[in-house]
């Protein structure tokens, strides 16, 4: 996210900005990781089995604009689909807008198209898109901060973003937006410091890879989008 707003979803491995990094044992259901862009400490990510929790760690000095730098955990797919997990993130930290995030990606290059859902350390929560290669990002804000859960379902070429509080199911968000990318598409998880001289860490528990639910893409009544100064978007009910 801009740091001047604090509010408001077959390439090779060897692409120029990103760097591959083999995890000891497995990566749950997916297949790597590595850092995007550039970061200057190497990011991490390891699975545990038992607990069914992924622990990803970055530096980088965002995820937005022309260029990402971030660490990545990926697996290709294709078709419809959905991502699903808890976030939290490890510790406290005085940047507020350090992300994790839920990632379908186009390829791993740095300015790769993309969208996202990303959770800033402020509790903002948001749609990420970069709709052409190396052009700029934008987002749509969720109407509520901090949910518990969240969940991307791609439906043909549109990905739908839905959000769960308190231990419940996620529920459609009214944020969607509609990107075209060629499959095999990369999706996965994704942490960002927000500031390259520091280290993030976020767990991402009860992680789900499945079917994309025709309920994500329901009307929802009462809500629009509005657009803000800035030229992003947030969803309200007014």
């Amino acid at each position: 996210m801009k740091t001047s707003t604090f509010r408001i979803l077959a390439p090779c491995l060897f692409l120029a900005g990103f760097s591959t990094a083999r995890a000891e044992g497995n990566l749950g259901v997916f297949t790597d990781h590595g850092d995007v862009g550039s970061v200057s400490k190497p990011g991490t990510a390891t699975f545990d089995p038992a607990a069914g929790t992924y622990t990803v760690g970055a530096s980088g000095a965002n995820m937005w604009a022309s260029v990402d730098a971030m660490q990545l955990v990926w697996k290709k797919m294709s078709g419809d689909f959905s991502i699903a997990a808890d976030i939290a993130f490890v510790g406290t930290s005085s940047q507020p807008h350090r992300k994790a995030c839920l990632v379908i990606r186009q390829n791993l290059n740095p300015g790769s198209p993309y969208v996202d859902v990303a959770q800033h350390g402020s509790g903002l929560t948001s749609i990420q898109f970069r709709a052409a290669p190396d052009g700029l990002t934008k987002e749509i804000e969720c109407m509520t901060d901090s949910p518990t859960r969240v969940r991307l379902d791609r439906i043909g070429d549109t990905v739908y973003l839905s959000v769960g509080y308190a231990g419940g199911k996620p529920a459609p968000s009214g944020a969607s937006f509609k990107l075209a990318m060629a499959d095999p598409v990369y999706v996965g998880l994704a942490v960002s410091a927000h500031d390259d001289n520091a280290f993030e860490t976020a767990v991402f528990s009860n992680v789900e890879l499945g079917q994309a639910s025709p309920a994500a893409a329901a009307p929802q009544p009462g809500l629009k989008i509005i657009t803000l100064p800035s030229g992003d978007r947030r969803v309200t009910d007014h």
